[in-house]
């Protein structure tokens, strides 16, 4: 049951901590992957200067997506110049457009970073505007029809910015996978000195892992998971669909936040 999966998330290093176990499970299952970082990274450093800091953790992020066997796109703007504005919208919707995706995975729309939140808004706006001739792209892309569902991950810490719980939709057991989310994230070596500094994670590597577990008890099934929240397919399929449930259905199980 092969799918063309998107991920969208805003800086290198988001899409390992909060959606890799699922993209890898997505990989075995035979589907086409693509990786995407909107932001660059640039100031994710305390000791790079914004050029070669960019510079590390594009060639990181290059060897994130290689080694799940995802095709690699370029990011289109700095850190914490992701706004929801036309001119990223229209790059946004022309990599959608080329991509044709089946599955889009985006950032949780409640999270503790306005360049998350932002990144979630762009992407959905791409993916809805992805049929509509009429709507230029940057650079120019033909329309496409295809059906695209739309899933949010949980946002990192698990908690919106006023540290209320968001409760997935649906689990998904990545406890066969977890070794490989978390070499995934080790790709991003620069991350571990900023992280210790800025956010006080002694080891990113075992942070990850405990989200996990934190997520597999909020399962009540599963060791180790990554949560998900399924879109309003309105806009964007014709039918309400789950294609993500159905490549993964062994994986699954139902949170009690609905779908």
């Amino acid at each position: 049951m092969s799918k063309r999966v998107f991920a969208l998330a805003c800086h290198p290093d988001d899409i390992e901590f909060m959606m890799a176990g699922t993209l890898f499970l997505l990989r075995n299952s035979g589907c086409e992957l693509h990786y995407m970082n909107l932001a660059n990274g640039c100031l994710g450093s305390v000791e790079l200067d914004k050029a070669e800091t960019a510079r590390v953790r594009r060639v990181e992020g290059m060897h994130a997506a290689q080694y799940v066997g995802a095709t690699f796109h370029e990011s289109l703007t700095e850190d914490l110049g992701v706004f929801y504005a036309p001119e990223l919208v229209r790059k946004v919707t022309a990599v959608v457009r080329r991509i044709q995706p089946d599955i889009m995975l985006l950032p949780s729309p409640e999270d503790y970073m306005e360049d998350h939140m932002n990144t979630t808004r762009v992407g959905v706006t791409a993916a809805f505007t992805r049929g509509m001739p009429n709507y230029e792209t940057d650079p120019p892309e033909p329309a496409t029809s295809q059906d695209v569902t739309l899933y949010h991950a949980l946002p990192y810490g698990l908690t919106d910015g006023l540290r209320r719980t968001i409760v997935p939709d649906f689990f998904v057991d990545i406890s066969s996978v977890i070794e490989d989310k978390l070499n995934m994230l080790a790709c991003h070596k620069s991350q571990r000195e900023w992280l210790d500094r800025t956010q006080g994670l002694s080891s990113y590597l075992e942070t990850a892992r405990e989200m996990s577990r934190s997520v597999g008890a909020m399962s009540g099934k599963f060791e180790l998971a990554e949560g998900w929240r399924r879109h309003s397919h309105l806009g964007f399929s014709a039918t309400d669909q789950d294609p993500l449930g159905e490549v993964l259905a062994g994986y699954c199980t139902a949170g009690s936040g609905g779908g």
